[in-house]
């Protein structure tokens, strides 16, 4: 939701662009790691007719111009190069090449639509995770769809398989994470919010996130069951920069002891 640039969807917009100019022959591609995170970095290995090769670096530099522009407030220390390269052993089929590339311009990435019950709420989202080579002439490409509403997550990943299918890969589906809707009446949020309030006397903020929960599995289970979500401060989750601010935990445990309290007392 804060609008930050996917490394996936930029390498392959910049393929995109040399293969409708220039016949290019891809010979590795690779970016992303984790189907819960935005990719950070991608690279390609890809070749182009020597005749050519200051023309392509020319289109480089405009496309970099215009990716820090457009990312400007977003990705600031942003850093995209090219540089000359040994001739690969292998190479992509072109018609693969072009197929892969293409698939992965259109993916859609990022947020699909809006909670209309909370404001500023991302429901559905979308992520062009990883694309990685395997072995047996394999490319994995892995995308993490998110929803508070279950239907719209379907959709949007049905949408995506639809995709790819076009592009003649073969698409399969993990388990994932169920939605959560928000309940800004449970009782347990209520317990939670008083503790806090109690022991810090300040009332909490409480919000509902757009993230992948295990309490929306716990609730295909139990599904009158009343749940809320707490923790210690978090920052860059899912990120070599994540971090844990060691002070918060010491006050997220003293608001758990007096939660249960507040609960055991209630029987």
């Amino acid at each position: 939701h804060e609008g930050r640039a996917n490394s996936n969807k930029l390498l392959a917009r910049f393929l995109f662009g040399l293969q409708k100019k220039y016949p290019v022959a891809l010979a590795e591609i690779d970016g992303g790691n984790l189907r819960n995170a935005i990719p950070r970095a991608a690279h390609a290995v890809f070749g182009v007719k020597v005749a050519v090769k200051e023309d392509v670096v020319v289109d480089f530099n405009k496309f970099v111009a215009e990716v820090e522009n457009e990312y400007k407030a977003t990705d600031p220390e942003m850093k995209l190069t090219i540089g000359t390269a040994d001739k690969p052993e292998f190479t992509i089929d072109a018609d693969t090449s072009v197929r892969l590339i293409r698939s992965l311009y259109a993916c859609p990435h990022g947020v699909i639509s809006m909670s209309h019950d909370l404001e500023n709420l991302v429901e559905t989202s979308t992520n062009l995770a990883s694309v990685k080579m395997k072995p047996g002439n394999i490319v994995l490409v892995t995308t993490s769809q998110r929803s508070s509403v279950e239907s719209r997550k379907y959709d949007i990943a049905r949408q995506i398989e639809a995709l790819f299918l076009l592009a003649g890969a073969k698409v399969t589906h993990g388990d994932g994470y169920p939605g959560w809707a928000p309940n800004m009446n449970s009782p347990i949020m209520k317990i939670a919010s008083d503790a806090y309030e109690e022991l810090y006397g300040i009332k909490p903020a409480i919000k509902a996130i757009h993230a992948g929960l295990e309490c929306g599995l716990f609730l295909t289970k139990y599904p009158n069951l009343d749940m809320v979500s707490f923790g210690p401060t978090l920052r860059n989750v899912h990120s070599p920069s994540e971090k844990m601010y060691i002070p918060a935990v010491d006050r997220f445990w003293n608001q758990l002891v007096l939660i249960i309290k507040k609960v055991a007392d209630m029987k």
